[in-house]
């Protein structure tokens, strides 16, 4: 998206070519930027300048990303066109209005079908109108989308976020030159300012490898017996390493190898090996830097000995599916005890033992249920039949290849 605004050429190497990205890509190109994929993997982008994005013809199928629709919704809000939204049936079930709030109040005329859902249509207003905004929840994605229209706002745009979440617009926007400043107060609190009408510079990316991808190898590898894994050119920004720092206060042996970075990101490699792991009560003050691993984290929780309790796990009910909700039912069918919460899951472990398994999980079109229930597959007495695992392909397409060829 922000090689798409600079002018000139950018290189990316090292993307994660799932459907969410692939779908972001044809956004963009829909809007005028010259996107290219070469035999060797590397990306070339060439922008349009922030304010130079054009009438797309046609509605822009954003699949099942949710992170791509409402960062893009940011981008449009801003530009002087109107661009319709559209998605699969999982995505058209969530809800928008967080971002559509404030997106409104910067100028944007945003018409949603009903509940705030997609399809939906944005009118953006060029230069966008200044906002200083309050999150009413943890969310880096509307706090993401916010700062993109505040690309093309006519001053400085302002963010007031609470809790801190993931920072990656923040270090991506400085690395394309915006200016952009961060204030942490002692409580937490962080206010993110950033002056309108940037002009983006091109760069040359290398993209280190997700952590959110590289959580359900970790859990794996801590829950097979005889596991020993090393996972290359992890990224372990603070505000994404959540799941690591509570699989290590479990009893997972994790060790960060060659630690360095890498294009302003932090990166190591993780060795990996069989541990056993002990039920914990997890802090929610970590929820934002783990807040998709939760589903393999409950896998690793049924494999512990004794309880692990989790709490303020709401933004779970609205991501792909209810993850509440369909992890613990899918856990419950194979065999671990359960409970549910409003915000969250106690969860019994077995202490090691293999679950009984022998049942069919329903994936909700969420990849992240589809894959977190295959590691569970791993150490079940019977086999973990999941429904569907096509939706895997919207984030990690090379998942099942990689779990068989380290199973020997």
């Amino acid at each position: 998206m922000l090689s798409a605004l600079a002018v000139g050429e950018s290189r990316v190497t090292g993307l994660l070519e799932g459907h969410d990205v692939l779908a972001t890509a044809a956004a963009m190109r829909a809007m005028g930027a010259d996107i290219e994929r070469r035999d060797d993997g590397e990306w070339r982008i060439h922008g349009v300048g922030v304010g130079g994005l054009l009438q797309p013809r046609e509605a822009l199928d954003m699949g099942n990303s949710g992170t791509s629709t409402r960062l893009l919704m940011g981008l449009v809000a801003s530009h002087p066109i109107t661009v319709t939204f559209a998605g699969d049936a999982s995505l058209s079930g969530r809800p928008m209005g967080r971002v559509i709030d404030p997106l409104s109040q910067m100028g944007a005329d945003i018409s949603a079908s009903p509940g705030g859902r997609l399809p939906l249509m944005v009118r953006g207003l060029a230069p966008a109108i200044p906002l200083s905004y309050r999150l009413p929840m943890a969310s880096a994605q509307v706090k993401s989308a916010v700062l993109l229209a505040g690309l093309n706002a006519s001053g400085i745009t302002e963010v007031i976020e609470p809790v801190p979440t993931r920072d990656h617009s923040e270090r991506m926007l400085k690395g394309f030159g915006a200016t952009l400043e961060v204030e942490v107060e002692p409580n937490g609190t962080r206010w993110i300012s950033i002056m309108g009408e940037a002009e983006l510079r091109p760069q040359t990316i290398v993209v280190p490898g997700d952590p959110s991808s590289a959580a359900f190898f970790i859990v794996a590898a801590l829950v097979v017996p005889g596991s020993d894994v090393t996972i290359a050119n992890v990224g372990l920004n603070p505000t994404r390493a959540g799941l690591v720092e509570v699989l290590r206060a479990m009893g997972g042996d994790i060790e960060l190898l060659d630690a360095r970075e890498v294009g302003g990101e932090p990166v190591a490699d993780l060795r990996v090996r069989h541990s056993t792991l002990k039920g914990i009560e997890v802090d929610p003050a970590v929820v934002p830097s783990m807040v998709d691993e939760f589903p393999i984290l409950f896998v690793a929780a049924a494999l512990a000995e004794g309880r692990t309790t989790t709490t303020g796990l709401d933004e779970l009910r609205v991501k792909e599916s209810d993850r509440l909700s369909v992890m613990a039912s899918g856990l419950e069918a194979i065999g671990a005890r359960v409970a549910e919460s409003e915000d969250g899951l106690v969860i019994d472990g077995t202490g090691g033992e293999p679950l009984p398994g022998g049942a069919t999980i329903a994936g909700h079109l969420d990849h992240r249920i589809c894959m977190s229930f295959a590691i569970a597959g791993l150490v079940s007495k019977a086999p973990v039949t999941i429904d569907d695992i096509a939706p895997v392909a919207t984030s990690f397409p090379n998942f099942e290849a990689l779990l068989t060829g380290l199973q020997r």
